[in-house]
């Protein structure tokens, strides 16, 4: 799905989480090669004249999330959990929580991840193997995070990733030397956003779904699959 068209779906879902009229949700999905420049973005740190950014496809955007310069393509999934908080909890503990969902997602695919001091995202080693960046607007959280699972590394190339000089970024198919099947990656990752978050999960595709009138709790298999959670009996 197209980025600018993703963060437009996102914004009314937001709007909707925030009236109660759409439950919590989670997109899973893919998007064309784009570099997305959140509100630290430093102009140096992309690489690429607009002449070379037209001749590779690649498309840039600024966004209102937080963090700042990344890449998003084909074989990287992206994760856009829109999440009311005034009831579930603070900014931190989301972001906490988000950094875990991917680390169990990794680690029931055998790759030990974690977390380093003072630097968001999902590490293993020294290399980056997911980003996150989020909005907080109104209560609700919307942008998400991002997870490598078989994306052309290279795009990094033209980058300063986040703005880190000094660690490099990786991927699942890096990580365990094969291809890595994206739909095992998205069940895992549904899965453990449930368990971590405390929904209850269902999913839907996005092309049977009013986007404005869904009215379901539901979870993505697959890329392109919208996804929501409403809370589990006893929840707090």
């Amino acid at each position: 799905m197209e980025y600018r068209r993703a963060w437009d779906e996102q914004v009314s879902l937001a709007q909707a989480v925030r009236d109660g009229s759409q439950p919590n949700t989670l997109l899973l999905l893919e998007h064309p090669h784009v570099y997305t420049r959140g509100r630290l973005s430093k102009p140096e740190h992309l690489l690429l004249t607009h002449v070379e950014l037209a001749e590779r496809g690649v498309s840039v955007v600024d966004t209102d999330r937080g963090g700042q310069i990344t890449y998003h393509g084909p074989g990287q999934l992206v994760g856009y959990p829109i999440i009311d908080l005034r009831n579930w909890g603070g900014p931190l503990k989301y972001v906490r929580t988000l950094e875990q969902v991917i680390i169990q997602t990794l680690a029931d695919l055998g790759v030990e991840a974690g977390l380093v001091p003072g630097l968001t995202g999902v590490w293993v080693g020294e290399s980056k193997v997911a980003a996150i960046g989020v909005k907080i607007s109104g209560g609700v959280a919307y942008h998400g995070f991002s997870l490598n699972v078989n994306p052309d590394l290279s795009y990094y190339d033209h980058i300063v990733p986040c703005g880190i000089t000094d660690r490099e970024v990786t991927s699942l198919e890096e990580l365990l030397a094969c291809q890595v099947e994206m739909e095992l990656v998205t069940n895992g990752l549904a899965y453990r956003f449930g368990q971590q978050m405390g929904f209850r999960m269902k999913e839907v595709a996005m092309k049977e779904i009013a986007w404005r009138h869904l009215a379901l709790d539901a979870v993505g298999k697959a890329p392109g699959m919208i996804a929501a959670g409403d809370k589990l009996d006893g929840e707090a």
